[in-house]
C-alpha cells in the first residue's frame, strides 16, 4: 500500500480488525521511510458496478463519492458516525445484490433519500433539495409537506 505522505511503495500492518459490522477489515498501517501512520480498509466487492447517468454516460460506482454526498446532507446533524456507515453499506450492499451491473443514478438517489427519511428528517430534506433541483420555495413546502403526512400517518409518539 502506497503511502499518503511520502509516496513510498512499502507500509507495515501494525493491527488489523474487523470494521463495519464483518463487512470491512480495518488495517492501521504505518510507512517505514515517514513512520507516517494511517488508515485503510477492505471492503467485499460482488461486482463491478456501473452508474448509468441521465445523459447515458456510464461512470464506475464510486462508494466514496456516494458517502460524501450522504456526509454533506448529515453535516451538524446529531447522527452517530457508526449509524452513517452502516446507512452507506447498506445501501451499496442493496446495489451489489441487485443482480443488475448497471444501475440508474435515479435509482441509487431514491435510495438515499429512502434511507436518509428513515434517518434524520433534515438531512432528507437537504439531499432532496439537490436530488430533485429544487428552485423555490414552495419545492420545499411541498415535501416537508409530505413529511409532515407521512408522519401524521405512522404510529403515535408517546410525549416526551
Amino acid at each position: 500500500m502506497r503511502c499518503p505522505y511520502c509516496g513510498s511503495q512499502d507500509s507495515q500492518v501494525k493491527d488489523s480488525r474487523p470494521a463495519e459490522d464483518g463487512g470491512a477489515i480495518r488495517r492501521r498501517r504505518v510507512c517505514p521511510d515517514c513512520n507516517g501512520r494511517f488508515t485503510t480498509f477492505e471492503r467485499i466487492q460482488l461486482r463491478e458496478l456501473q452508474v448509468l447517468k441521465k445523459s447515458g454516460k456510464k461512470v464506475p460506482f464510486d462508494r466514496d463519492k456516494l458517502a460524501r454526498s450522504i456526509e454533506v446532507a448529515l453535516r451538524k446533524r446529531p447522527v452517530e458516525p457508526e449509524r452513517i456507515e452502516r446507512l452507506i453499506s447498506g445501501i451499496v450492499r442493496r446495489l451489489e445484490q441487485s443482480g443488475e451491473q448497471d444501475i440508474p443514478s435515479d435509482t441509487i438517489g431514491e435510495m438515499v433519500m429512502e434511507a436518509l427519511k428513515e434517518l434524520d428528517d433534515v438531512a432528507f430534506v437537504r439531499f432532496a433539495s439537490v436530488y430533485r433541483d429544487f428552485r423555490e420555495a414552495k419545492d420545499f413546502q411541498s415535501l416537508i409537506g409530505e413529511l409532515a403526512r407521512a408522519d401524521s400517518a405512522g404510529p403515535a409518539e408517546e410525549p416526551k
